[in-house]
């Protein structure tokens, strides 16, 4: 109560542009480099970085390319819900996370990785960056902005869209990746997740 209290009594203060910038790099190294970790042991993952993995593996079209790609149609829903700070940060941390998972494969050679290794360690590098882009008002775009989009617009609740979206996906996964594979991804969907839940709840630490 009293460190609520106290928490409550600190006024907010906006990061500065540099805090921002810095932090989209940090934050977008993270994810990138748990994409590198995913790519390289054919993992899976959910949203739109999921349906990327899928055409990736089905194309051999490069993921950062496809993730670049596929997340354009979706600015324009962030822009109606969120703004165009939040926008525009989304915009350049989808761009640097595109870049830097086709980088990562010219500064570091990958052996053989063990898939339970890969899921859990990739799942913790990526939620961590994604609570560093959370807190400074940027997000990886994808499913959930149209979901919050449409809710708001038309009562349709986000969390089953988004549900909705990741079992299609996890569906159409088995047509690519083995049952081990799948099960690996689930682990390592547990760990983001769990790495978001601890770090990114509303009013501990909530970023400007």
């Amino acid at each position: 109560m009293a460190e609520a209290a106290a928490a409550g009594s600190v006024p907010a203060v906006r990061h500065a542009r540099h805090e921002d910038a810095l932090a989209l790099v940090i934050g977008t190294l993270f994810v990138s480099f748990g994409v590198t970790l995913y790519n390289h042991a054919g993992l899976l993952t959910g949203s739109t970085a999921g349906l990327a993995f899928l055409i990736h593996y089905l194309s051999g079209i490069p993921f950062g390319a496809i993730f670049f790609t596929i997340n354009i149609p979706f600015y324009y829903f962030a822009f109606r819900r969120m703004g165009l700070r939040f926008t525009g940060k989304t915009f350049c941390a989808v761009a640097l996370v595109s870049g830097f998972s086709m980088l990562h494969p010219h500064f570091i050679q990958l052996g053989e990785l063990n898939l339970f290794y890969a899921a859990v360690l990739g799942g913790l590098l990526m939620g961590t960056g994604f609570v560093v882009l959370f807190r400074h008002g940027a997000s990886l775009g994808g499913v959930n902005v149209v979901a919050l989009y449409l809710q708001d617009r038309h009562g349709i609740r986000a969390g089953k869209l988004q549900m909705g979206v990741d079992v299609v996906i996890v569906l159409a996964s088995l047509l690519v990746v083995t049952p081990l594979v799948l099960l690996a991804s689930i682990c390592g969907a547990v760990a983001t997740n769990l790495v978001i839940m601890l770090n990114h709840r509303p009013g501990r630490y909530m970023g400007m």
